[in-house]
């Protein structure tokens, strides 16, 4: 039986553990779902960074209920970053956070975020914000997680 001493030790450690867990950062409100001119305006910026460092990759641009809006795919870029891509972005609008930080916490040991419908913890998904609010994001795949995220950068970036 436990004591009452065993209860308020463990959680004690308990509440540590958790204090020390960062959290998450503050999420956009939402707004307006992205349009598909700002969508390809985003797909442009992002295929431009592709180009320039010379990865061949796929783009998805996705509304704030993870819908596709926009997709393109650069030729020599994997079969499998379609899905990912498009998985990235989806995590990116739904939880309104850039997929870098489900990968930061799992890393960290926090594994219940794997048990999240639809996340998709590796890098290369970004919110897209405009005026304050989430209008979409961006999934990039084709490189490695910070060749994805460097692509994503100026598509999420370009809209404003």
């Amino acid at each position: 039986m436990l004591s009452a001493f065993s209860i308020l030790l463990a959680a004690s450690v308990f509440g540590a553990a958790l204090a020390q867990t960062p959290g998450p950062p503050p999420a956009a409100p939402i707004g307006a779902a992205i349009s598909l001119e700002q969508a390809v305006k985003a797909a442009d910026a992002a295929m431009a960074e592709a180009t320039r460092i010379n990865i061949a990759m796929a783009i998805a641009i996705v509304e704030p209920t993870g819908e596709l809006v926009y997709f393109r795919k650069m030729n020599g870029a994997p079969y499998s970053a379609i899905q990912l891509a498009q998985g990235k972005a989806v995590t990116a609008a739904r939880y309104r956070r850039p997929t870098k930080f489900f990968f930061d916490m799992v890393q960290a040991g926090q594994h219940f975020f794997m048990t999240f419908p639809g996340v998709l913890a590796v890098p290369g998904g970004l919110p897209i914000i405009a005026d304050g609010k989430l209008i979409g994001a961006i999934g990039v795949s084709g490189g490695n997680a910070e060749q994805d995220t460097t692509v994503a950068t100026p598509g999420a970036g370009a809209v404003k």
